[in-house]
């Protein structure tokens, strides 16, 4: 679905106009608004990610949601937003600029991710949420939950922070510099000032294939007992299909909006309950003891959080196909 919740003022005081937010839900709100969770996604994923029948960041975790799962639908009203700045229906670069009749590009303005979460905010007031039961998300949407606890800390009982932490890593991974760079290799890029988004496929293509590959994707599909011809056909063809679908300076956009999130010195303002959760394969956010130490001595409300790393091969991708290891740990941070 599609909600219109008008002009935003940006952290920057930019007004954006006519913002659109592209969202999911499943399940029933009831009367008084309070049974909701906000589901947020991460970097190069979108609302479908509780949908059935993906494999990366789509469908990614629809094991965890259903009758009787964790994101049971018959007691939860549950919300999966795409964020602001992103390339699945919400404003964002792609999006029709009203001033020029012209596509945004790469003169989207800058963001933050107090501005996402303020749009997801007006997206749930237009929905008649009154209080959350959780946020939670996987890496950039373990960003969005904790920004939700800090900005809206009446309205969040608990938060999960999955495959994420309370900053961006400094790595080749996450440079400005590289991306831009990458980005550069293809002609058609013209500095983000390109028209024909098709004649990018192929570098994006390349791009996503590497991420999948860096951040276990292989493994995945290895538990899966698929072998190494059959692996590297399916990592093209989930690549192609993202780089059709996924705008190229969104990724600029967000990683900016990523690298600005840091709130090292903000954790202890968290009052919601929290559920930490990271991989031992992650090369994006690896384990960092001083990092679950801190987060380890937060008490939210009626708990101190719950911390661990899952022992898996799966990386980064961890969240989705390695459910089982923590789905029993979001399930009590739910129903205690």
């Amino acid at each position: 679905a599609i909600c219109e919740i008008g002009d935003y003022l940006l952290e920057s005081g930019v007004r954006l106009p006519d913002v659109q937010v592209s969202y999911v839900t499943y399940g029933k709100l009831n009367t008084d608004g309070s049974n909701a969770i906000l589901v947020c996604h991460g970097y190069t994923a979108g609302p479908s990610m509780l949908a059935h029948g993906g494999t990366t960041g789509e469908g990614s975790w629809a094991p965890l949601i259903g009758l009787g799962k964790p994101l049971d639908t018959e007691r939860y009203f549950i919300v999966c937003a795409n964020m602001l700045g992103s390339s699945y229906g919400t404003t964002g670069p792609a999006s029709l600029n009203a001033n020029t009749g012209r596509r945004y590009g790469i003169d989207f303005p800058d963001i933050t991710m107090a501005d996402i979460v303020g749009v997801q905010k007006r997206l749930l007031d237009r929905l008649g949420v009154k209080s959350l039961q959780s946020v939670l998300g996987p890496s950039l949407g373990g960003f969005q939950a904790q920004q939700w606890a800090l900005d809206y800390a009446d309205m969040v009982q608990t938060i999960g922070v999955i495959v994420s932490g309370p900053a961006l890593p400094a790595t080749e991974h996450t440079s400005m510099d590289a991306l831009w760079s990458r980005l550069s290799s293809a002609s058609e890029w013209n500095g983000g000032h390109y028209e024909n988004t098709q004649a990018l496929i192929p570098m994006m293509t390349a791009l996503r294939l590497e991420t999948l590959k860096t951040y276990g994707m292989d493994a995945v599909l290895r538990a899966a007992n698929h072998g190494p011809d059959m692996r590297e056909r399916i990592m093209i063809d989930m690549s192609e299909r993202w780089a059709s679908s996924f705008d190229a300076c969104s990724l600029v956009v967000l990683l900016k909006a990523a690298r600005r999130f840091d709130i090292h010195n903000r954790l202890k303002e968290i009052q919601a309950d929290v559920l930490f959760v990271s991989s031992d394969s992650d090369v994006l956010f690896p384990p960092d003891s001083d990092i679950s130490g801190a987060y380890k001595s937060l008490r939210g409300r009626r708990r101190a959080a719950e911390v661990f790393s899952m022992n898996t091969s799966f990386g980064h991708q961890a969240s989705g196909p390695a459910h089982a290891l923590w789905s029993g740990a979001l399930r009590r941070l739910l129903e205690d």
